[in-house]
C-alpha cells in the first residue's frame, strides 16, 4: 500500500516507518521537523519506496494514499507548552486537514491520541469508557484538550462522511530515538545519569506511570490500523511503577552512585496512570512483550551513543511525566 505517516521523522513515527518499509509498503513521511529529525529516517533516503516531505499539517496538502497514520504533534510537555497555540492548531486544524485528505482519497485514517485525554484520572486503571478529568484552562490543556477535539473530529468524519477511522490512545512510550531534551521521565533520568547529574524527581516520587517500549506500541498501531475495530483502544503497558522505582532502576543500570534530588511537582501532573488493555487484547490480540529492563537497556545504549558523539545539554527544565 501507499501509506502516509505524519510526524514520521519523530520518535514513534520513525519506528513505524521502519516497520512499514520492511513490509514492502510505499511510505510518505510528512514532518515539519519541530521535534522530528532527519537522522531518524536517514537510512531510507535512497530507497525507491520512500519519500520525505517537509510540511506542516496545519496547511492542506494533496496526496494519493491508502492509509494515513496521523502522529504529527509534539508529545512532550516541554515542547507542546513552548507554543501552546501552535500545539492546539496542530491537533485541531492538522487533524481536520488529514481527515479531509482521507475523505477525498478514501484512505483509512489512524489518529494517534493519548492517555492525556484522561487527565488526572479518578478511576484506575483507565478504560476506554472513562471520559476523563481534564483541566480545560491548565498549562497542559493545549495538548489534552487538543487531542480530545481530534478524537471528536475523527468520529464526526466517520459518522457524517463514512471515513474509515482508527483511534489509538497511547500511554507513556520510550525507546531509542527519544529526544535528549524530551523532558519526560525516562529520557530525563537516562540523560541525567549518563551526564553524571543527580536524578531529578518532581514530587515525592509516589506518582505512578506505565512504560511501553516503542516496538510494542508500533505493533499495536499496525494491528489497529489493519483490523476491524474503530476504537478508541488503549495502547500501553499495564505494568505500573512509581517514579521513584523507575529512578532506582535507571540508577542501578547506569551508575548506582548517582544521587536522587526531589523538586516541587508541576501543575496538573497526574497522580496515577495505567491502561486497561482488555480491549486491545480481545480486539487486536495485542499486549506488550518487552520487559522494562530490556527496553531501558536499549534506550540507555542509544542515548550513550548519541551523547558520546555530540554535546547535549543536561535537562534543566521542569518536565512532566
Amino acid at each position: 500500500m501507499r501509506i502516509l505517516v505524519t510526524g514520521g521523522a519523530g520518535f514513534i513515527g520513525s519506528h513505524l516507518i521502519d516497520r512499514l518499509m520492511l513490509e514492502g509498503h510505499e511510505v510518505i513521511c510528512l514532518d515539519n521537523f519541530y521535534t522530528g529529525h532527519k537522522r531518524n529516517v536517514l537510512k531510507w533516503f535512497d530507497h525507491p519506496y520512500f519519500e520525505l516531505i517537509r510540511h506542516d499539517v496545519t496547511e492542506p496538502i494533496r496526496l494519493e494514499v491508502d492509509q494515513i497514520y496521523h502522529l504529527a504533534c509534539p508529545a512532550s510537555p516541554i515542547h507542546y507548552q513552548f507554543n501552546p497555540v501552535k500545539t492546539i492548531k496542530t491537533n485541531v486544524i492538522g487533524t481536520l486537514n488529514m481527515l479531509g485528505l482521507a475523505k477525498r482519497v478514501k484512505a483509512r485514517f489512524l489518529l494517534a491520541s493519548t492517555s492525556e485525554i484522561y487527565g488526572d484520572p479518578e478511576i484506575h486503571p483507565q478504560t476506554e469508557d472513562y471520559r476523563g478529568n481534564v483541566n480545560t484552562i491548565g498549562i497542559r490543556s493545549c495538548y489534552d484538550e487538543g487531542k480530545r477535539v481530534a478524537e471528536t473530529l475523527a468520529f464526526d468524519y466517520h459518522r457524517q462522511n463514512d471515513v474509515q477511522i482508527r483511534v489509538a490512545r497511547i500511554f507513556n512510550t520510550y525507546g531509542p530515538r527519544m529526544l535528549e531534551n524530551d523532558g519526560r521521565v525516562v529520557s530525563n533520568f537516562v540523560v541525567q545519569a549518563l551526564n553524571g547529574a543527580p536524578l531529578t524527581i518532581y514530587g515525592d516520587g509516589s506518582q505512578t506511570r506505565s512504560f511501553c517500549y516503542v516496538s510494542d506500541l508500533v505493533e499495536g498501531l499496525m494491528r489497529l490500523m489493519n483490523g476491524d475495530h474503530t476504537g478508541p483502544v488503549n495502547l500501553g503497558n499495564p505494568e505500573e511503577y512509581t517514579i521513584l522505582q523507575l529512578a532506582q532502576v535507571v540508577q542501578q543500570m547506569v551508575d548506582a552512585g548517582k544521587e536522587i534530588r526531589f523538586e516541587p511537582l508541576p501543575q496538573d501532573d497526574p497522580r496515577r496512570r495505567k491502561p486497561d488493555i482488555t480491549r486491545a487484547q480481545e480486539w487486536l490480540g495485542w499486549q506488550p512483550t518487552v520487559p522494562l529492563r530490556e527496553g531501558l537497556q536499549s534506550t540507555i545504549d542509544d542515548f550513550r551513543s548519541r551523547l558520546n558523539n555530540a554535546d547535549v545539554p543536561q535537562v534543566d527544565r521542569v518536565p512532566s511525566y
